[in-house]
């Protein structure tokens, strides 16, 4: 029987590069996001190159039911043993800016509510298969507060300790979760907010997606729990263990201060 690997927000950046790996890996590969031209465009691609079979299902992330919808229809006679939730949304702004709440309710509902039922669906379907690896794609992000980006920092931190807990429940499954926790990326999720762009994060340099994902993969492979590819992200994820909170939160403030 083939075994499928799903890949959401597959239509650019990360999920792309997760695509290429999945199809590198032997995978069959489900596909999805909003924009199904990519996704169409992408599975062509992966056909063409790596000889696999592919599926492309369109899909809202941050309508809870759209998400039962996919994972019903991915899983319809297939075996998934890859799950890859690399789909998120971000915010900067004040959180008290009431205009920032309908990017901030659909980040909570992309990164918390869609993960979570995607992960819950497909933990339990490969406990039944007696094997399966789950990739979230966290982010350095999800150690520490981060005042201007408050809620995307806190899906974030939800994320790497629903992992880390299920990782644990699972020991010995023959299923595993891998949490991978990146710095700032050279994707889209900064072209999509002109705000982040213009912060001091973006300004450092940006890691290629390639890289990342390659990374990620890696450990998902290897079984690890955590993954934060870079010596600078752990670095920059190990800090908040010794300095103050407030320190912390102040120090990331910083960095992502909108700077004209």
């Amino acid at each position: 029987m083939a075994i499928w690997a799903l890949i959401t927000g597959a239509s650019e950046g990360l999920g792309r590069e997760f695509a290429i790996l999945a199809a590198k890996a032997g995978f069959d590969v489900i596909l999805t996001a909003r924009q199904e031209d990519k996704l169409q465009n992408l599975a062509h691609e992966l056909q063409r190159a790596y000889h696999v079979s592919t599926l492309v299902l369109p899909a809202d992330l941050s309508d809870p039911e759209a998400v039962e919808q996919l994972w019903l229809d991915a899983s319809a006679g297939r075996q998934i043993g890859v799950l890859v939730n690399n789909a998120g949304l971000g915010r900067n702004g004040s959180f008290a800016d009431e205009t920032n709440w309908p990017r901030e309710a659909a980040s909570i509902s992309v990164n918390i509510v869609a993960a979570s039922i995607l992960m819950k669906r497909a933990v339990a379907h490969m406990v039944g298969h007696g094997s399966g690896r789950v990739l979230n794609v966290a982010s350095t992000a999800a150690f520490m507060a981060g005042p201007n980006m408050a809620v995307y920092h806190a899906t974030k931190a939800y994320l790497l300790s629903l992992s880390e807990a299920v990782a644990t429940e699972l020991r010995g499954s023959g299923v595993t979760v891998t949490a991978l926790c990146p710095g700032a990326t050279d994707t889209d999720f900064f072209a999509a907010d002109e705000a982040v762009k213009a912060t001091l994060i973006t300004k450092m340099g940006l890691a290629s997606a390639e890289t990342v994902a390659a990374s990620g993969w890696t450990a998902m492979e290897k079984g690890k729990r955590v993954d934060v590819p870079g010596i600078a992200n752990k670095v920059f994820a190990t800090l908040p263990r010794f300095a103050p909170r407030s320190f912390v939160a102040w120090t990331a403030a910083q960095f992502l201060k909108r700077r004209r």
